[in-house]
């Protein structure tokens, strides 16, 4: 099955979210667990949850991504804003164990100065801590590969795979590989899907690799900005999405759509496109 949707306002509910990705095509979703700039979480309705998981059951959703605020910095150099970013992610795995099929996406922060290898041990330990206290839960927590842009980390897959192994390879740990973000970044999956891909399973492990954001890119190769296009229109194109959807590698993985729309119904129809390119 071709597991495709795209980023949704979670502001309605969970069926909301199902209801509208039905209608555009989809058969998977992206959503913000709180607000993406900040505030606090609104209360989990059992009963929309509970409405959820039926539309999900009739209409072949079986795995979704929940996205952390982008106010959260697990790297930062105060303990203040660590600790910030452990109490976000502690409160939103607790509150995805009433969700089945659900992956926590993150992206793993920026080191502002205090040097990349000083960020990845910061990284390291928060998440030793949120998967202790979470340790009765199986909610996947996935690290995203990121563009390099300013003093982010993870633009590099070493410095994912460094990460996962100071947390002590736990299998709860895996990777959203994003499209703009990897191009970003120097890796070229115009020209070289399966070098890429072949990289990244020697230092990570495809093992790891758990969803995919399609997203095309408004800058060139290698630009490290991170400024997403719509399919087609940026410097990735058609072609290379046709084949990242149908790769053997890929295929099977949920594929969720961050492109710059209005409204839902532009991702209708690039849901509509990425279908016409996919071989089954």
């Amino acid at each position: 099955m071709f597991k495709i949707g795209c980023h949704l306002s979670s502001s309605k509910g969970y069926n909301h979210m199902a209801e509208e990705t039905v209608s555009i095509g989809g058969n998977t979703f992206q959503f913000f667990t709180r607000n993406p700039r900040g505030g606090a979480a609104k209360p989990i309705d059992p009963a929309d949850v509970e409405l959820y998981r039926k539309t999900a059951a009739e209409s072949g959703i079986s795995e979704i991504i929940a996205h952390a605020p982008y106010t959260m910095n697990p790297c930062a150099a105060t303990e203040a804003l660590r600790e910030f970013s452990l109490n976000t992610m502690t409160d939103d795995l607790a509150r995805l164990s009433l969700t089945p099929g659900a992956l926590y996406n993150f992206h793993p922060g920026s080191h502002v100065g205090q040097g990349t290898d000083a960020a990845i041990e910061l990284i390291a330990e928060l998440l030793g801590k949120l998967l202790a206290a979470d340790s009765e839960n199986s909610t996947p927590v996935l690290l995203e590969t990121m563009a390099g842009k300013g003093s982010e980390v993870g633009s590099k897959f070493e410095e994912l795979r460094r990460i996962i192994d100071l947390t002590g390879g736990t299998s709860r740990l895996g990777v959203c590989l994003d499209t703009c973000h990897v191009y970003d970044a120097g890796y070229d999956i115009v020209n070289d899907l399966d070098g890429v891909l072949e990289e990244f399973d020697r230092v990570i492990g495809l093992d790891r690799l758990k969803a995919v954001h399609l997203n095309d890119s408004k800058n060139p190769f290698c630009s490290h900005k991170d400024r997403h296009e719509k399919i087609g229109q940026g410097s990735i194109g058609t072609e290379a999405f046709a084949r990242i959807v149908n790769h053997p590698v890929l295929r099977d993985l949920p594929f969720c759509l961050e492109t710059p729309h209005e409204d839902i119904s532009g991702y209708a129809g690039e849901i509509a496109l990425l279908k016409s390119l996919r071989k089954e």
